[in-house]
């Protein structure tokens, strides 16, 4: 499970770089993430989780597509503030400052988004329990997106290692509770232009 010295990893980086020029995972527009949620056919009331979500641009398109229920979790306090400093629209989104591993909530989410969270999980137990939350919190039929680093892409990430997937790999760690609808990569161009392989997976939460 993460701990202090993680948290203060994280809150160090968003107070000592430009999160648009110095972090190589920066988007200027998240087109893919937002097309995915797109495709669910979820409607513009249903509960929208960005978990590792900080300072990235997700939440700002969202709002633009008219999405009023969206969720905004991360580890780092610096990087929601600044987030919401950019927003100042903090009636329409939820922020919750928390180590996903540690995280409660009676709110149960039609979608669950995590770009390059989940791949900073390198233990079996915290891979397991972050499944069993996606698994918990997430609606019956709802929607799990995830998008990591593929196995062609980079085996460190801001000084930490990272655990990289495949298709396959992806499929079996999500488990049963959850049906793959699709997997396939994508190159990211980071600020400092060099590129990064990801692999998006979309998963569908089953009835039972």
């Amino acid at each position: 499970m993460k701990n202090k010295l993680s948290k203060q990893h994280w809150e160090n980086i968003y107070k000592t770089k430009d999160t648009t020029t110095e972090v190589s995972w920066y988007q200027g527009n998240p087109q893919t993430s937002v097309d995915l949620i797109l495709s669910t056919g979820v409607d513009k009331v249903a509960n929208i989780l960005d978990v590792g979500g900080g300072d990235s641009k997700l939440a700002d398109k969202l709002l633009e597509q008219g999405f009023k229920n969206v969720f905004v979790l991360d580890i780092t306090g610096e990087a929601l503030r600044k987030a919401q400093a950019r927003l100042g629209r903090a009636q329409l989104v939820t922020w919750i400052e928390s180590d996903i591993l540690r995280f409660e909530t009676d709110t149960r989410f039609d979608v669950w988004h995590d770009r390059a969270t989940f791949h900073f999980l390198t233990k079996k137990k915290d891979i397991r329990r972050y499944v069993e939350l996606a698994g918990k919190f997430i609606k019956r039929g709802g929607y799990l997106i995830i998008s990591t680093f593929s196995k062609e892409g980079p085996k460190q990430c801001s000084g930490l290692d990272i655990t990289r997937y495949s298709e396959d790999t992806i499929k079996e760690t999500v488990g049963k509770r959850f049906n793959l609808i699709k997997s396939f990569k994508e190159i990211h161009t980071t600020p400092f232009n060099t590129k990064q392989s990801f692999i998006y997976s979309v998963f569908k939460r089953l009835v039972n």
